[in-house]
């Protein structure tokens, strides 16, 4: 009556990693921005400066609302950061406005890793919406019994195996993208002079603990990806 999912053990290291990641990026964000760069120049005065010596004129900057809500849309060609980024003079704005115009840099470059990510996006939203629901009708079925139901259930559950490895691909080609934007983004910021020697150390902080997070986010999709196996395997 009572049963006791053991594979969830399979979860638990990865969603600490997680915690932990989350933690480190809003420890590390808050802390640097209470630091002044150097130099004076708000998260959108230093994307600004390092798309024109990109020869990326046309990429635009605007302002949104939250808290790390940063990003650049390559649809659009728009370069959107937050409140504590946009306008703010502080040695986290100014990386994570470089960051994001690292990502801008990576478009207009062609960068293999980040066509392929921007190319299965669609793919990956959809199958993100449907892979646990065939999942858990899969193990239901599975565990009816014989014949067709066990037939289709593990058909269903196959294809929803499948679909959550899609996912974990995108987490995967997701980790050169950021680590490539961030690396651009310490190299712009210290040919262009954006920032000082002094604040070159705590740009590297921030971005190495924004970069955890996307570390995290595929540990948790592996162990969710094992789990689901493991589950199979007990149905067996």
């Amino acid at each position: 009556m009572f049963y006791y999912d053991t594979s969830i053990l399979i979860l638990i290291p990865a969603m600490i990693f997680a915690m932990w990641a989350q933690a480190s990026v809003k420890r590390n964000f808050s802390r640097f921005s209470r630091v002044r760069n150097q130099r004076g120049l708000t998260g959108a005065q230093a994307a600004r400066r390092v798309l024109d010596a990109n020869g990326l004129y046309d990429v635009q900057i605007q302002q949104i609302r939250g808290s790390l809500t940063d990003n650049y849309n390559p649809r659009n060609r728009m370069l959107s950061l937050s409140q504590d980024v946009c306008n703010t003079a502080s040695v986290a704005a100014v990386s994570v406005a470089c960051h994001e115009a690292g990502h801008a840099i990576q478009h207009a470059r062609g960068y293999a890793p980040l066509k392929i990510r921007n190319g299965i996006v669609p793919v990956v939203n959809l199958v993100s919406h449907l892979t646990w629901p065939m999942i858990i009708i899969g193990i239901v079925l599975l565990g009816a019994g014989n014949g067709e139901s066990w037939y289709l259930g593990n058909m269903l559950f196959n294809i929803g195996v499948i679909a959550f490895a899609c996912v974990v691909g995108f987490h995967l080609i997701t980790l050169p993208v950021e680590f490539n934007a961030s690396s651009r983004a310490i190299h712009q910021m210290e040919d262009l002079g954006l920032v000082a020697q002094e604040d070159i150390r705590g740009s590297k902080k921030v971005l190495r603990a924004a970069a955890m997070t996307y570390v995290a986010s595929l540990a948790v999709a592996v162990a969710n990806l094992l789990r689901i196996l493991a589950l199979r395997g007990g149905r067996d």
